[in-house]
Formats: structure tokens, sequence, C-alpha cells
């Protein structure tokens, strides 16, 4: 936290005088976090007991829900990724933005944790649950600002195009919060059917990336 204020200060002392901070540094900051919360979800796997496949049986939604977990990690790796990379300059407020998702992200160990060991149970399900949808409204944000940043007629803002995979993933796994409160395993389920939105990279962002011009189908709508 330290070091995100003093990156933001050492920002806002940018331009007259003073040196902006690259993109490039941040974008490190983001790739270690992400893999060091990576190898936590992996450490709370144990040897089972017995040397059979069906000790090893008994650790199916263990592994079910490792593995979800580290396809949403992956998958906000290279959107994040590609964001950073189509986007031309970063301030304080973007800083601040990453923070926040990074923050929520760090919740998947635990929450991956509970989850697996009661799938069928609500607590664990909801928490789980709602900090997959933290996680995503705070990539929203974060995309927001740097839209904000390098203006609404920018690659990045066009690359977006209105927030469309963002507001239906809010949908979805919303949906699935509400359907939990009765039906625990909806919540899973909701945020397994959100991944594969996400499971490949948006093409108006790699076209971006390509110099290509890119629209939303619509002449004169910019992203908002």
């Amino acid at each position: 936290m330290f070091a995100c204020a003093w990156i933001g200060v050492n920002f806002k002392g940018g331009g007259k005088g003073g040196r902006p901070v690259s993109k490039t540094r941040l974008e490190a900051f983001t790739d270690a976090v992400i893999a060091i919360i990576m190898t936590i979800l992996v450490l709370d796997f144990v040897v089972p007991a017995e040397p059979t496949f069906a000790a090893l049986w008994k650790m199916r939604f263990k592994f079910l829900i490792y593995i979800l977990s580290f396809i949403s990690l992956a998958i906000y790796w290279n959107n994040h990724h590609h964001l950073l990379q189509i986007s031309k300059k970063i301030n304080g407020r973007v800083l601040w933005h990453n923070m926040a998702f990074i923050l929520c992200l760090s919740f998947f160990p635990f929450t991956t944790a509970w989850v697996d060991e009661h799938l069928f149970d609500m607590a664990p399900e909801i928490t789980y649950g709602v900090v997959i949808l933290l996680a995503d409204i705070s990539y929203a944000a974060l995309a927001r600002a740097l839209v904000k940043v390098n203006g609404e007629d920018s690659g990045v803002a066009r690359a977006l195009c209105g927030f469309r995979k963002s507001k239906i993933t809010f949908l979805i796994v919303g949906a699935g919060l509400a359907a939990g409160i009765f039906f625990p395993v909806a919540v899973v389920v909701s945020i397994a059917l959100s991944l594969v939105l996400w499971f490949m990279p948006d093409k108006r962002i790699e076209r971006t990336l390509f110099g290509e011009d890119v629209s939303c189908g619509t002449p004169g709508k910019k992203a908002r």
C-alpha cells in the first residue's frame, strides 16, 4: 500500500519538472501479485492419506474449485495485460483502482479453500460469489479509469465498446448469487458460465494492438 501511495505521489508530480511512472511498472507489480495468489491456491492441497484413486476422488470438489479459481485469475491477468497494452497513459486514479482490483483478488485463496470444503452450503458459496463479483466490478472500474485518462476517443475506449462483456458478467454472477440463496451450487455454475465470455481475449483489443480501426458497430458510439 505504501508503494502504491509513493507511486501515486510521484505520478502526480509528473509533467512540469516531474517524471510520470511507466505503466510497465504497474503491470509488473500486478503480474507478481497474481502469480503469488495462484501459488497460494495450490498450497492449500494436502496429499491424500491413502495411496488410492478412491482417496483422490474424494478431493474432486477441491480440484473443481481450484481449477475454477485458477482460470478466473488467468483470465483476469490476460485481460489486464491487454488492457494496459492498449492504454497510452495512466494516472494516480488508475493506480488506486488497480490496487482495489488486487485487493479483491487477494481474497481468492481464502474463499476457494472455504467453498471447496462446503460446496453445497450457502455461506461459503455466497462469499465466493461476492468476491468474484467484486473483482469483476473493480476490473471494470479500472477499465473506466483508463478510458477517462486516455480519452473517450482512444483505442482503449473503442476496444472496450461500452463495457458490454462486463455488464453481461454482472448480470450472470448477480443472478447466480440470487439463486444461490435457495440453491447454493448455482453460484459456482454462474461463475463458470461467466468465464466463457472472457476465456479468449476480446478480438477488438487484439485488433487495436495490431493498429486496426475498431468501432462498436454503431457510428459515433463511445465507451461510457
